[in-house]
């Protein structure tokens, strides 16, 4: 997720939406503990179907509106963020050298994700080991750990298919030098057109995601290897980049992701395809889940996941173009933090829904004490890494080396996270 500067009404709008799209993904993290339809698998740590990896903890407590939030950011919201992240690499391309370029992006995502995927995620992980009634001792999980086919990326697995795609950008610049400058052209023409460009994206990432589906079920990820893939979506998820890539090129402030234009005029019709496709997505869907079902009613199905994913990226991008294009203190500290917040929160989410297991309360209180504990303590733990210029940098943060080491009083540790948020 680059760092976007707010230089117009457009800009501004892109970045509120970051800000908002990094609390969609701590709710939906924090909510999956308490979904419905999952049902409680007893298979041991290291054998199939490895359900933990989805949901690392099943809490016996669960609300239905969960599952219909779920389903929904399932649908769209990966694909967001990787359009999101593709908006700005041809500016920042333009900026630098394709050596520096390749060289930035790799310590930027890929050294994260290395120490993320090493440290970070067996820490994540271990409440799940627990909850399948494994043996609760270090050197029994680390045994169980390793003995896995596969190595947990946990929410990681996008930093890697991130760089990976920043990679192809930079041979596909590197190759066909004009390819990406008419991309941006064709971008910003087809733009001007939402409806046109929604067509377009929804017919490409059809192609893209039908015949994976088919071959491999909608659901399927690798069972082996350091790098985790979800083989129905790896395409759908590189169109999208390109789609971001292609705005981005053309001009954020001439195309479909402009402030005055059409897209966040119509926002209210947006929010109403969205809302009637992915309720056709789920319509269809729920024909295949209890055995195989007719390959017409399986097609529509996953002709119906492109449309409803596509619908519910315009009605973001439109919201955001119609509310989003105001400032705001909250919206600008969450927006520049969303990628550290996306690095450190799993830990926090995975560990908080853990502690609740025994709890009485109802799902919805779960759900909320979790949401909150992970924003507080993520944020807590930015504004320490911050401090550091080593664990700053690798965590996506700019160093602040000048503030002091302890903060002894509660006036100042609040005057503290004000002067953070606010920058």
């Amino acid at each position: 997720m680059p760092r976007p500067g707010i230089a117009s009404r457009s800009s501004l709008a892109l970045a509120n939406l970051r800000a908002v799209v990094i609390l969609i993904v701590l709710a939906f993290h924090s909510v999956l503990a308490y979904l419905g339809w999952v049902v409680v698998s007893h298979a041991p740590f290291t054998e199939p179907p490895f359900d933990w990896r989805a949901f690392p903890i099943v809490d016996p407590k669960h609300f239905y509106g969960f599952d219909l939030f779920c389903a929904w950011q399932d649908v769209y919201l990966m694909s967001l963020m990787f359009l999101l992240s593709g908006l700005f690499v041809w500016p920042s391309m333009t900026r630098k050298t394709a050596l520096l370029f390749a060289r930035d992006r790799l310590l930027r995502l890929g050294v994260p994700f290395a120490f993320g995927v090493i440290v970070l995620i067996p820490i994540a992980i271990y409440p799940a080991y627990l909850a399948t009634g494994a043996e609760p001792d270090l050197s029994a999980y680390w045994h169980a750990y390793f003995a896995l086919p596969f190595w947990p990326n946990g929410q990681l697995w996008f930093l890697w298919q991130l760089l990976a795609l920043n990679f192809v950008v930079i041979a596909l610049n590197w190759i066909v030098p004009q390819a990406l400058p008419a991309l941006g052209r064709a971008s910003a023409t087809l733009g001007q057109h939402p409806a046109r460009y929604f067509a377009v994206l929804v017919a490409v990432s059809a192609v893209g995601y039908v015949p994976l589906a088919l071959a491999f079920t909608p659901w399927a990820w690798s069972n082996s290897g350091p790098l985790a893939l979800q083989f129905s979506r790896a395409l759908v998820y590189s169109i999208y980049f390109f789609a971001g890539v292609g705005i981005g090129t053309g001009g954020i402030d001439n195309g479909l992701v402009s402030s005055d234009g059409p897209l966040g005029r119509r926002w209210k019709l947006w929010l109403a395809v969205a809302l009637g496709t992915l309720f056709l997505w789920m319509g269809l869907t729920s024909l295949t889940m209890n055995g195989p079902a007719p390959l017409v009613i399986e097609i529509a199905a996953d002709v119906g996941f492109a449309v409803a994913c596509a619908a519910g990226c315009f009605f973001m991008l439109a919201s955001s173009l119609r509310f989003g294009v105001n400032r705001s203190r909250a919206l600008n500290g969450l927006g520049t933090n969303a990628y550290s917040l996306y690095l450190v929160h799993y830990d926090f989410t995975v560990w908080l829904q853990y502690a609740l297991v025994g709890s009485t309360l109802f799902a919805v209180i779960k759900g909320a004490l979790v949401f909150a504990g992970t924003l507080v303590l993520s944020w807590i733990t930015l504004v320490v890494v911050r401090r550091v210029p080593f664990a700053a940098r690798l965590f996506g943060l700019t160093p602040e080396a000048s503030m002091k080491l302890r903060v002894r009083k509660p006036a100042e540790l609040y005057a503290w996270l004000r002067q953070f948020v606010s920058q």
